[in-house]
């Protein structure tokens, strides 16, 4: 028992939490200690827990994905961290590599894929799925869009994507669990970054960034 590699599931569909656990405990040298549905609940349970691994989502309500895996690694320097995210593009894998994880798969990868990062980040490697790419090394630095979608925080970042999709602020406000008000005020700050000023080019951007 003492040997197991310990994991924390972050994922805010029960649903998934339960197929990652029924998938780990194929493996007789994992053990899932705890689940968390989103990133506040997961800061309490990485501090109470200490697990070896923490296997996260990064779409998810409250302060996201993203967030998640700044804070927990500012707490703790050493924190082993992968996301298994649903977004295969080259900026989401980016940005979670710059936040502090160690490794990133996709949920369309097989069931092997993630035992195999498991294993490799808990010895202290790196993980990144066969053929996901980094951001920089996939679009040219030189594009101004580019430059100011690296400048945005991990909360802008998230709100920017959504706000691609269609999603209005009220939408977002929901999703996001913060006010109408403060959604209203990033809406305003990311279209003055981009200097856009409606979100179809918002839309726009995000598509030729590589980011659906």
């Amino acid at each position: 028992m003492n040997n197991k590699i310990k994991v924390l599931l972050i994922d805010d569909h029960a649903v998934v939490r339960a197929g990652f656990r029924l998938l780990l405990s194929s493996a007789e040298n994992i053990m899932v200690v705890a689940e968390a549905e989103r990133a506040e609940q997961a800061l309490m349970l990485y501090s109470e827990h200490q697990p070896d691994v923490v296997v996260t989502d990064l779409s998810m309500p409250g302060i996201g994905g993203l967030e998640c895996i700044r804070r927990i690694t500012q707490r703790d320097s050493a924190a082993k961290i992968l996301v298994f995210s649903i977004h295969d593009e080259a900026v989401y894998v980016d940005r979670a590599i710059s936040a502090g994880a160690k490794g990133y798969i996709t949920k369309n990868s097989a069931a092997d894929i993630m035992l195999e990062a498991i294993y490799d980040i808990a010895a202290g490697k790196s993980y990144i799925e066969t053929g996901l790419v980094l951001e920089n090394k996939a679009i040219p630095d030189v594009l101004p869009p580019q430059a100011v979608l690296n400048s945005l925080s991990a909360r802008e970042f998230d709100i920017f994507c959504l706000l691609a999709k269609g999603l209005t602020a009220h939408d977002i406000s929901q999703q996001l669990c913060l006010s109408y008000k403060t959604i209203a005020n990033y809406n305003t700050q990311i279209k003055n970054k981009f200097n856009v000023s409606s979100v179809v080019e918002l839309a726009h951007i995000a598509i030729a960034l590589g980011i659906s």
